[in-house]
């Protein structure tokens, strides 16, 4: 019996334009909030994701090459005793990060070697880019002549 008189009181036009009228506003209301709570999580988000690439992107120190670092990666790589080597590390020309120069002594033989990622140490020829031997002008720069080519 109470249905039948809601549904009546449905039925007038007055009721149902303030229905959807209300119906409208609180529909309208909580897209509204919805878009605003999406918005806010994604730039949230957003700014959460830069602040950790700024703080994975900056290296927690920056290493440098002194003697005994490079003596002991020489030694290291030709698996000899780092408190009596053959090899003797006598100059660090570039301390680059990526690819440093070094001078290693050898039986009074001078050589030019490089030490890539503060960890890997070889010697030999190295070109750039460009084509150009840069072992052999370093060699020329420092007054190394020994090599028999």
């Amino acid at each position: 019996m109470k249905f039948r008189v809601f549904l009546q009181k449905l039925s007038n036009p007055r009721v149902r334009k303030r229905l959807k009228i209300g119906l409208s506003v609180w529909g309208v209301a909580i897209i509204i909030s919805l878009i605003f709570k999406f918005a806010y999580d994604i730039g949230y988000f957003k700014a959460q994701s830069l602040i950790n690439n700024k703080n994975t992107a900056t290296p927690n120190s920056t290493q440098v090459l002194t003697l005994e670092s490079a003596q002991r990666i020489v030694s290291g790589a030709l698996k000899e005793d780092f408190n009596n080597p053959k090899t003797v590390v006598t100059q660090v020309i570039d301390n680059n990060q990526k690819l440093s120069t070094i001078i290693v002594e050898n039986n009074k033989q001078k050589q030019i070697g490089w030490i890539i990622d503060m960890r890997l140490f070889f010697t030999g020829a190295l070109f750039n880019d460009n084509g150009y031997n840069l072992t052999e002008s370093l060699e020329y720069q420092h007054n190394i002549n020994n090599r028999n080519r």
